[in-house]
């Protein structure tokens, strides 16, 4: 509360409860027009703003449109009419764009935390990370991933920890999520940690029952891998993982990579 800066809920500390994640796949119109207006209150004016959706777009300004408020009308009616998909491109574009003489990232990191903020309180499953729009899941899925991430490049598993962001990626990928390849990609992260852990080259089918899982765990992680192996790499016609299958199981995997790997590192301590 010392903080003599920023609005009032900033120096107060006072924020909207995060809202139920459901906005995925869509950009309703209260988010076109958080995102524009977020463009606006960042100093990008209404010609700024024109060419940059222009831009994304691939559409024409109007040259009939000249002064500040027909053009400001015309980014709003823009925005409106955009896929959804083109909408999260604004705002890559949005925050590339505050980059420029930025020399010390604070716009860009102002940009990114209000916008978090927004989507946050919206129910958006989307956040900004380092310019990037990738998946905000659960708590447990976002805990899961950035634990998994840190842990496996501190124990030196660097093909784990790029196939943990290759499962990110896919599973971020617009306009549609690639499920079967984040559940590969995730199960092969949590593969290539069990290899590590049990120094051998098996399967992870072999070597689950050598890893020393507390039951029902390691029965649990059998049919996490049974489920992987037919929905990630032998898909049954008419049968497409949902997104929160997905999820389900990159969260799992990345969590149990993180045990593996803290387990052994406090075994040889």
């Amino acid at each position: 509360m010392n903080n003599s800066n920023g609005s009032f809920s900033d120096r107060f500390g006072y924020r909207a409860s995060d809202a139920e994640i459901t906005i995925r796949e869509d950009a309703p119109e209260v988010v076109r027009e958080a995102i524009t207006m977020l463009g606006f209150a960042f100093d990008i004016g209404p010609n700024g703003m024109r060419d940059l959706v222009c831009e994304v777009l691939l559409k024409r300004p109007d040259p009939g449109n000249w002064s500040a408020g027909n053009v400001e009308h015309e980014v709003h009616f823009l925005m409106a009419c955009a896929p959804w998909y083109k909408v999260y491109d604004v705002v890559e574009r949005l925050y590339q764009e505050l980059g420029r003489n930025d020399y010390d990232g604070e716009r860009q990191t102002q940009f990114s935390d209000r916008l978090n903020a927004v989507f946050r309180e919206l129910g958006v499953g989307w956040q900004l990370d380092d310019g990037k729009l990738v998946v905000r899941g659960s708590d447990a899925y976002n805990l899961a991933i950035q634990d998994a991430v840190v842990t496996m490049r501190e124990a030196g598993t660097p093909t784990a920890s790029n196939e943990i962001h290759e499962a990110i990626g896919d599973i971020s990928r617009r306009p549609h999520a690639d499920v079967t390849g984040a559940i590969q990609h995730a199960m092969a992260a949590l593969e290539c940690v069990a290899r590590e852990v049990d120094g051998s080259k098996d399967t992870l089918g072999k070597i689950i029952n050598r890893l020393t899982l507390p039951p029902p765990l390691d029965r649990a992680l059998h049919t996490l891998w049974g489920f992987a192996s037919e929905q990630g790499r032998h898909i049954q016609e008419g049968r497409v993982p949902r997104f929160e299958e997905a999820e389900l199981v990159v969260t799992v995997a990345s969590a149990v990579s993180v045990y593996l790997l803290r387990q052994r590192a406090s075994s040889t301590s």
